[in-house]
C-alpha cells in the first residue's frame, strides 16, 4: 500500500496546510510548475518527492525532474506529466501514446483545474489533475489531492480544498 499526496502549479508558494495534509503520505508527486527547488525541497522534509518538470520552471527543476514519467507503483501503470489536457482532448505529444499504451493512472497539472474522471475512450484509465496549489493563476480554490495505490488499485481517493486563492492577492 502506498499513500501518495498530490500536488501541482505551487509557483513558488507552498501553503503551509500541505504540511499537516501530506503528513501520513508515503510519497509526494508534483505534477509540474513547481517555481523553484526551494519547493521540493520543503516537500521532501514531508516524503519523499516524484515530480515533473512544468511550462514555468527552469534548468533547475528540469535538471531534477522529467517532462514525462512513467511508473509502476502497487500494480498501477501511472503517467505524469505536466500539460496532459483532458480525457478526449489530450495534448499533442500525449494523445498517440494514450491511444498505443494507455496508462491505469494518468496525471497531470496546467490547467489548474481540478478534475477526476475516467476517460470515456479508455475506460481503464483514470484521469487526475489536482488543480493548483499555489496563489498566481486564474483558479478561485487551491486544491490538493490525496490516494492509495493498493495492490493494483486506486483507492481512498479525497481532495483537500486549501482556501480561495484571493486572500492573498495584497501580500
Amino acid at each position: 500500500m502506498l499513500r501518495v499526496g498530490l500536488i501541482a502549479d505551487t509557483h513558488n508558494y507552498l501553503d503551509p496546510q500541505v504540511k499537516d495534509f501530506f503528513k501520513e503520505c508515503d510519497e509526494i508527486w508534483h505534477a509540474g510548475d513547481f517555481g523553484n527547488l526551494e519547493i521540493a525541497e520543503e516537500l521532501k522534509e514531508i516524503a519523499p518527492v516524484i515530480g515533473v518538470y512544468g511550462n514555468i520552471d527552469g534548468q533547475d527543476i528540469r535538471q531534477e525532474y522529467p517532462c514525462h514519467l512513467r511508473m509502476n507503483k502497487e500494480g498501477v501503470d501511472v503517467w505524469m506529466t505536466h500539460i496532459g489536457g483532458n480525457p478526449g482532448r489530450y495534448a499533442i505529444p500525449c494523445k498517440i501514446e494514450m491511444e498505443n499504451n494507455p496508462p491505469d493512472l494518468f496525471i497531470c497539472g496546467h490547467s489548474h483545474i481540478l478534475k477526476i474522471s475516467r476517460d470515456p475512450d479508455h475506460k481503464k484509465t483514470i484521469f487526475m489533475n489536482p488543480g493548483a496549489a499555489g496563489r498566481q493563476g486564474f483558479h478561485y480554490e487551491r486544491t490538493i489531492v490525496r490516494f492509495t495505490l493498493n495492490e493494483g488499485k486506486i483507492e481512498d481517493v479525497e481532495v483537500i480544498n486549501l482556501g480561495p486563492r484571493t486572500e492573498f492577492e495584497e501580500e
